[in-house]
């Protein structure tokens, strides 16, 4: 005798959950965007840079406008949509952290002692800053509420962002030899923290808030 199927509503939820469960990775509990993007490279084509430059290429465009631009344009879900749209702007996983060492628990050893360095670099020369999760993901800020760095973890390196175009446009020349964005570059997951340039970008970006 089978295992009994749950009758009626309940049943068609359940089943209707584990279909879902199945397209688009809910089980999957890190919450990680980029588990969306091999699903989106075979439908839309890739590599899959090229949807992250596309989106990147709309600028100061709200989140509404960067879906709707995919969806209305490219035939994209709303779950690819959001997947694309929530990684370009810096938000690589959708699980929600409570607090720093939350979040830091959640990446692997190499990555996880790279975040950590990088905070730890900047406050120990700058105590005066709170780290704190916000949009969850860790970052620096002032008393005053001000955010001066976070950063993101992605699969394959580390996402950093001082908050300011104008920052990542004066430090052009020293972050020529790492992956940059508008308001972002990226580190690998290894990197050897410098302290220098880290303490840098913050001042630049502290000089601009106070």
């Amino acid at each position: 005798m089978g295992t009994p199927r749950p009758a009626g509503g309940a049943g068609r939820r359940l089943r209707a959950l584990a279909t879902l469960i199945t397209l688009v990775g809910v089980a999957d509990d890190t919450g990680d965007r980029t588990k969306y993007f091999p699903a989106i490279e075979k439908k839309h084509g890739g590599p899959i840079s090229i949807w992250l430059d596309r989106v990147t290429d709309l600028g100061d465009a709200k989140y509404p406008e960067q879906v709707a631009y995919l969806r209305d344009n490219h035939g994209f879900s709303q779950a690819h949509a959001n997947a694309l749209v929530m990684y370009v702007r810096g938000s690589t996983s959708s699980k929600r952290f409570k607090n720093p060492d939350d979040y830091f628990r959640h990446l692997e050893p190499t990555p996880r002692k790279t975040a950590k360095a990088v905070f730890a670099a900047i406050t120990a020369e700058r105590p005066e800053l709170e780290l704190v999760v916000a949009w969850n993901h860790p970052m620096l800020r002032t008393a005053e509420g001000a955010y001066v760095i976070g950063l993101s973890a992605a699969t394959r390196h580390l996402l950093l962002n001082p908050f300011s175009g104008a920052v990542m446009a004066a430090f052009a020349e020293r972050l020529k030899d790492y992956g940059v964005n508008k308001m972002t570059f990226k580190v690998p997951l290894d990197w050897q923290v410098d302290q220098d340039l880290l303490l840098a970008l913050v001042d630049a970006r502290l000089a601009e808030v106070r």
